[in-house]
């Protein structure tokens, strides 16, 4: 097991698109703190950059990378191994390699230039988010033998939480604005990973009082340590389901 992780991620990190993506975090996170007179601006100016762009290639190139090692994975099968460990290897590769790259790009600037509670919530948040969606590029790509569709299915996910998802909380809320429904927000905000990445730095950072009542609700509960502890559990479900089900899957698929 110990070896196959290695490998993966020997590979992965001699790939030029991963190289190019650490570099590309490091040129806009060095821009960004030099850009900006504070460090907290550098901050809020680098947050939507993580939020948007680190999914993006943890699910995509997660899921072309699983496609293009199908005989990688069909050779590991045919040897004396558990699907489970194969599966379980893949995914820690995946997801260390993808960390590592972002810690390189974007995680030791924020440590230079902003070495305090934000900055260290921010790495956590980026870290978590590259996992999330390396199990769910995983999800994707063992659901259909369909290269194209899958890295479709990837992308629509990727579009559904950054985008989508926003747009229909903000399409029930206004459909029901005479209703009480800031507590339930906090609710649906852990059914997307990154909304509750965003709030969690948004409010370390002090913004909450900017979004009104709702970000003093979301303040009174994510400003706990209560509420940070199980919006950390809430993201480590994400990394956990999607894994547990793409697993499932593979341990049930003809190869």
């Amino acid at each position: 097991m110990k070896k196959i992780i290695k490998y993966v991620i020997a590979d992965i990190l001699r790939n030029k698109i991963v190289l190019a993506y650490t570099a590309f975090l490091l040129v806009i996170s060095l821009s960004v703190f030099n850009i900006e007179d504070n460090a907290g601006k550098g901050l809020l100016s680098l947050l939507n950059i993580i939020l948007i762009i680190v999914p993006l290639v943890a699910v995509v190139f997660s899921t072309i990378y699983i496609y293009n090692s199908a005989e990688f994975i069909e050779l590991l099968v045919s040897q004396p191994l558990r699907r489970k460990k194969i599966w379980i290897s893949l995914f820690a590769g995946l997801s260390g390699s993808l960390s590592l790259a972002f810690f390189a790009g974007a995680g030791i600037p924020v440590m230079l230039y902003a070495p305090g509670a934000t900055g260290l919530i921010m790495i956590v948040v980026g870290i978590f988010l590259s996992i999330i969606f390396v199990a769910i590029a995983m999800l994707a790509a063992v659901t259909t033998r369909d290269k194209a569709k899958g890295i479709g299915i990837s992308i629509l996910l990727w579009l559904y939480f950054s985008l989508l998802f926003d747009g229909l909380v903000v399409f029930i809320l206004f459909q029901f604005q005479d209703y009480p429904l800031e507590k339930a927000m906090i609710a649906v905000s852990g059914l997307n990973p990154i909304d509750l990445g965003r709030i969690l730095i948004l409010l370390k950072m002090d913004i909450s009082a900017m979004m009104g009542y709702t970000g003093a609700v979301f303040k009174d509960f994510f400003g706990t340590g209560t509420g940070f502890t199980i919006s950390l559990l809430v993201m480590c479900c994400w990394m956990i389901v999607p894994t547990w089900l793409s697993l499932r899957k593979f341990n049930r698929k003809d190869l």
